[in-house]
This record gives C-alpha cells, structure tokens and sequence, in this order.
C-alpha cells in the first residue's frame, strides 16, 4: 500500500496546523492507510538561496526522495496568513522541479482561528497545484476556529468535527 503524505504547511513553532495535521494522521492510519507526516519546520533555514533554480543540497535531495517524489498522495493542512496560505509553503513547491508534483492528487484542509477556516487561501493554493497538473479532492475542508475545537490533548472535542474529517479522508482514498 503505497502511504500519503500528510504536510503541515507552516513552520510556526506549536501550531494548530500540526496538531490538525497529526489528527488528519490518526484518522488515515485507523483507516488502515500508511502515511508520512512532513513538517515544513523541518525544511532548511534557507530554503529560498540553497535549494531552489537548479541548486540543491544532498540532504535536502534526499529529503525529496523520501518524503516527496516517489509518492502519489498528499494531504495539506493549510492555515491562514493573511487572507491565504503561508509564503513558505510557495516556497517549498518552486523548490521542486513541476514535473515532481504533476498528475499526483493532493486533498485541501485549511485551518484559521476565524469563521472562514481559511477558504480563501485554499482556493489560491487550489490555483497553483492545479497549474502544476495535480489533481485536487474536489472535498477542500475549512476548519474554522480550530482554537476553539482542540482539546488539552490536541484531539477534536467535537465528534461531528471529527466526523466530518474522516469523512473527507474516506473519499480522499477512492480518489
């Protein structure tokens, strides 16, 4: 069973993102699908000079490899920065050659304190992957005041919220 890549779009220490992105992991795996869960605060610091227009380290080349490039799916948890998606997340696509993401499929969560769960920066980002040939889940879920929704133990204290999520998933896999 080949796994899904699940990436948590921001590098901001202690994020919502992650923890979203750690239950979106849970939900996968309890449906028996293997996943990888790649943190872009393990990205290199200086991602835009060192691996971007034809430069490339080894490890961050190897990285790619095991994270990235043999896989067909992913799922981004994406919050809101700004009215849409955080500018390192742009960053780690263009540090990838087009051919890298074209005709794989990629599910949209967005996550946002607010009340839109940012849908805006979703559709921006739908945008750009498709632009790069890859199919998008038509189900792109808005998670909003996900403050509000995480527990002390960083899980859903709604069921439905729960629901809904493993919903999403469960279509994401006959996609």
């Amino acid at each position: 069973m080949e796994k899904i890549v699940i990436i948590s779009s921001t590098n901001r220490e202690n994020s919502n993102t992650l923890k979203v992105s750690k239950i979106y992991k849970q939900i996968l795996e309890d449906l028996g699908q293997a996943t990888i869960l790649l943190d872009l605060r393990d990205l290199p610091r200086d991602l835009a000079f060192s691996e971007s227009f034809g430069s490339r380290t080894a490890a961050y080349d190897e990285m790619l490899n095991q994270k990235v490039r043999p896989f067909q799916k992913f799922v981004m948890v994406v919050p809101e920065y700004n009215g849409s998606f955080p500018g390192l997340l742009k960053t780690f696509l263009d540090s990838l050659h087009p051919k890298d993401w074209t005709n794989k499929k990629v599910c949209l969560v967005g996550v946002a304190d607010g009340r839109a769960g940012n849908l805006r920066g979703l559709e921006h980002l739908t945008g750009i992957l498709q632009y790069l040939k890859m199919h998008v889940y038509y189900n792109k879920l808005p998670i909003s005041v996900v403050n509000k929704l995480l527990d002390a133990e960083f899980q859903f204290n709604s069921e439905d919220q729960r629901k809904v999520c493993k919903a999403q998933m469960e279509g994401f896999l006959q996609f």
